[in-house]
């Protein structure tokens, strides 16, 4: 604020303007992200040293054990405080986002967990940690504690990756475990720093980005253009090593994996080699993609390249803040006899670390073998269409037909309707199901019997229609059988198929969540269904009159929806005004196929 001769301005603030992410200010995201870590895990604690010093630790650590300590720049969580807990780590030191923690940090861990068994630092190969945890460790071996450190550089991007060296990836989490559980069982300093470097030393990471990650309070990059992404990039936004056009995720993933196993790094690699598999989670790819990343990568490694996935671990375990995409790594095991059991350490537990899986991870041995989809008891194990027709059969089969037909014919003005009102699918997506009816009415219905020819009408739908809509008409279809069913009679009477027409309204009313006046199909289903069991059960009328008093109350439903403010469905979101010129498709829709039913009924009486 300044003050001008009486009048007072005010100068812009240079404060953190909020940008579209979960935070509160951009210096306060660790601080606040491990206090959160720290209320939910109550074996944590940290140290009393904000803002300087982050350091994370398990107050449960037995100190006559080998403290395992990791840490680096935050960003990456669950990295690397989420993996502090029984048979991981026992503290791990927290940087910003992005930069290394201080040596003095690292050495308040060192000093808070170490013990007679000395303590191991696991340290990704990055310049800044390398510097600050090394020179924690001379600090701290001059105070007289055991204090060995292993570097992990796992990443097979590049080639000749020149001074810097290869970069430290995902593969660190499986130094963490494997290093831990040995550790926890009792390992001595040495048994333990050569199970870390047999780790490292014996992995290899490849990432690929679909997105840049985005920095606290900064402003999304723009480094990739649509339809890029980046082969080879570390975990700090960095540009990768290839950009490339994207890929369908085979051969993706197919890629990765090839550059992989030809590594000098990594290889040679023999047919049925025993690997770890590791798909990792960059932050923002969604699980359905990874679940199908991982297919691929499991296809990949034991067809093409014929090796043995002993385990695969999936999910988010060394992430980049934000970043779209995943890293692959495979850890090769020693063969038997070697003197290191790896998968012994990678599958000991219960692990006390939030971070860690805590499914198995086991490959499903009956993956490939699908159980069969067992079969309802209430429909007809394999309907088929009569040799010969009965009376009832033929009129069944000629209304079936009339109102299938009249669905098709109706479609576009269905569409066009539902343009107005909603999204502009109704006609083409019932018409789906007429096609289906009408296909499966010369094989599949038998028509002789009324309730399985439902069934089986209710099976057509199912097949052919999605969403809500064929989910509605399956209903409506399922419970009409099964009313038809209960009713006894193989030929139906009026009296049943009234019922019927009842029975299956009133399930779409109960499982849709629409009632009478909600401008949907009900609106003329309901009065449709009052005025056939009116006709066939109170004044005991025959088939063509009860389907005409049941096509004209449908009509007469489906105009008064005009009127009507929408309550459900993509309707209650279009203005009133818009509603009131157009009737609701879904109660057409159900007028237009009642309407044919009772003229092909009124035709054969």
């Amino acid at each position: 604020v300044q003050h001008h001769g009486g009048h007072t301005s005010v100068i812009p603030s240079l404060a953190y303007q909020p940008m579209k992410q979960l935070i509160n200010a951009p210096e306060t995201v660790v601080r606040e992200a491990i206090e959160g870590l720290i209320r939910t895990n109550a074996h944590l604690q940290r140290l009393d040293g904000f803002p300087d010093i982050k350091v994370v630790f398990d107050k449960n650590h037995d100190k006559s054990k080998v403290a395992v300590i990791s840490g680096g720049g935050s960003g990456h969580e669950p990295a690397h405080a989420g993996y502090v807990g029984r048979g991981m780590l026992a503290a791990a030191v927290c940087g910003e986002v992005f930069a290394s923690p201080s040596a003095e940090a690292v050495l308040a861990a060192i000093r808070t967990v170490t013990g007679p068994a000395g303590c191991l630092l696991v340290v990704k190969n990055y310049t800044g940690d390398r510097l600050h945890f090394g020179l924690a460790a001379e600090q701290a071996k001059a105070e007289g504690l055991s204090v060995e450190m292993v570097v992990v550089g796992e990443d097979v991007a590049i080639e000749q990756p020149g001074l810097a060296g290869r970069r430290g990836l995902a593969g660190t989490v499986l130094v963490h475990k494997a290093a831990g559980a040995a550790a926890a069982q009792g390992a001595s300093l040495a048994e333990v720093v050569a199970v870390a470097k047999c780790v490292a030393e014996n992995s290899a990471t490849l990432g690929v980005a679909l997105k840049v990650c985005t920095l606290p309070g900064k402003e999304p990059s723009d480094r990739l253009g649509p339809g890029e992404i980046e082969i080879g990039l570390g975990i700090h936004g960095e540009p990768g090593h290839t950009k490339a056009p994207a890929m369908p995720a085979d051969e993706l993933v197919g890629r990765m994996l090839s550059q992989i196993a030809a590594s000098h790094f990594f290889g040679p690699v023999n047919k049925g080699d025993q690997v770890v598999l590791l798909v990792n989670n960059l932050g923002a790819t969604p699980p359905l993609e990874m679940s199908l990343v991982t297919q691929a990568a499991l296809s990949k490694l034991e067809g093409d390249l014929g090796l043995s996935v002993a385990r695969c671990y999936v999910g988010p375990l060394m992430t980049s803040l934000d970043m779209a995409g995943v890293s692959l790594t495979l850890l090769k095991l020693p063969a038997p006899g070697t003197g290191q059991d790896l998968l012994q350490l990678l599958d000991w537990g219960p692990v006390g670390a939030p971070g860690w899986p805590a499914v198995p991870a086991h490959l499903n041995p009956d993956a490939s073998r699908p159980a069969p989809v067992p079969g309802g008891g209430g429909a007809p194990a394999a309907p088929a269409r009569p040799a010969t027709l009965s009376p009832s059969g033929q009129v069944l089969e000629g209304a079936i037909r009339a109102a299938a037909s009249a669905v098709l014919r109706a479609g576009a003005m269905l569409d066009q309707l539902d343009a107005k009102v909603g999204d502009g699918d109704c006609g083409s997506t019932l018409a789906h199901g007429a096609r289906a009816i009408l296909s499966d009415l010369d094989t599949k219905y038998p028509l002789n019997d009324a309730a399985a020819t439902v069934w089986q009408l209710a099976k057509s739908v199912r097949h052919a229609i999605g969403g809500s809509s064929g989910a509605l008409y399956d209903v409506f279809a399922t419970a009409a059988a099964r009313s038809l069913k209960e009713a006894g009679a193989v030929e139906a009477t009026p009296q049943a198929w009234a019922l019927a027409l009842r029975a299956g309204t009133e399930a779409v009313m109960k499982y849709g969540g629409a009632w009478r006046g909600c401008r949907t199909m009900l609106d003329a289903l309901l009065p449709a269904a009052d005025a056939a069991v009116a006709s066939a059960v109170e004044r005991g009328e025959g088939a063509a009159a009860v389907a005409a008093a049941a096509a004209a109350a449908a009509q007469a439903g489906a105009e008064e929806t005009k009127s009507m403010a929408a309550a459900a469905g993509r309707a209650s979101y279009v203005p009133e005004e818009v509603l009131q010129a157009n009737p609701d498709p879904g109660a057409v829709a159900v007028a237009t196929w009642l309407k044919a039913v009772a003229d092909s009924l009124s035709d054969v009486a």
